[in-house]
């Protein structure tokens, strides 16, 4: 099986983003079979609720509680970060699964009351619970992912590995966003992708060289703005999340996604599952950037699935792409 080769065998990358060589040595030791299906690239943006889309991305008239039928039948998957705040009950969940067609994968940030308290250990209970409350999306439920706090440092790495360890992997994929910089220092670089690859727990990789690129700042009004911080490309697990963090002003996104499409086409060979998701700091740009990005993954011939919003058969007025 194609996709295994990731779980089996170490291969040498060569990226066009860093210009060197990428030699996961990762062994995965979990059931990969409900993770690793004939869909190997998923597309969406980090959100499905997102008002300014409608007359856009969604039909004018759209009400509230139609935005999750009308995104999943436009992209293939999305980010879920409504999780962080606040966990959904059980009728919501269901509701959820029931709305989004086959094929569709929701993947869920853990809850900050979960992530962001200091120590991840005594919350392992919590993110179990979390868990079990996700099980009524069945097949939509990809990979999770936890995204740690700035203030969470590399000496926490023994608490670390005690949660992740915890995980149970057969049940659900685990992907880690880690933000102290001293992650992307060595030795504490090597440490986490060692730890990584040892439980078959992915890495998400954050892109937020868009939005610090040229004079301008696009996150001047932003709440929250994303973290300036290396981008490391490192697979420690057959699947990965790719979080692009999008100039509102696409010229200035074009080289970076020109260069992920070369990196995509090299992951899909090796078999490995991608999920990308197009965040942007003028949220209502992200829909188009992602389409985008599928443009010219197609170009390109990679072998990407078509993307749903391009195949309907009366679509909305679509985004525009400058």
């Amino acid at each position: 099986m194609q996709q295994m080769i990731v779980a089996q065998q170490c291969c040498a990358l060569t990226s066009d983003l860093y210009s060197r060589s990428l030699q996961p040595t990762c062994k995965i030791e979990y059931d990969t079979s409900r993770l690793l299906g004939t869909v190997n690239f998923f597309i969406g943006c980090a959100v499905w609720a997102y008002k300014g889309w409608v007359g856009e991305l969604y039909p004018q008239g759209t009400r509230t509680a139609d935005f999750l039928h009308l995104y999943s039948r436009r992209f293939t998957t999305v980010e879920g970060n409504t999780t962080f705040y606040a966990v959904p009950n059980q009728e919501t969940v269901t509701r959820w699964a029931a709305e989004t067609p086959a094929g569709f994968e929701f993947c869920l940030k853990l809850p900050r009351d979960i992530t962001h308290q200091g120590l991840l250990q005594p919350y392992i209970p919590a993110a179990l619970k979390f868990l079990e409350g996700m099980r009524p999306l069945g097949k939509h439920l990809g990979p999770i992912f936890a995204q740690l706090p700035p203030s969470y440092a590399p000496t926490l790495l023994d608490d670390l590995t005690n949660f992740l360890e915890s995980w149970p992997l057969t049940e659900a994929p685990l992907a880690l966003e880690v933000r102290h910089p001293d992650w992307f220092r060595e030795p504490y670089a090597s440490n986490l992708t060692a730890l990584l690859e040892r439980l078959g727990v992915g890495r998400v990789l954050l892109d937020s060289r868009p939005i610090y690129t040229g004079d301008d700042d696009p996150q001047l009004q932003s709440e929250r703005r994303k973290p300036k911080l290396p981008l490391q490309l490192s697979l420690t697990a057959p699947f990965t999340l790719i979080r692009f963090i999008s100039h509102p002003n696409l010229s200035v996104n074009q080289p970076f996604m020109e260069e992920w499409v070369k990196q995509i086409q090299q992951w899909l060979q090796m078999g490995v599952q991608i999920y990308f998701f197009v965040h942007c700091p003028i949220e209502a740009r992200s829909p188009s950037t992602a389409r985008h990005l599928q443009q010219l993954l197609e170009q390109s011939g990679t072998p990407v699935p078509p993307l749903p919003w391009n195949n309907l058969e009366y679509p909305p007025n679509q985004l525009s792409l400058w």
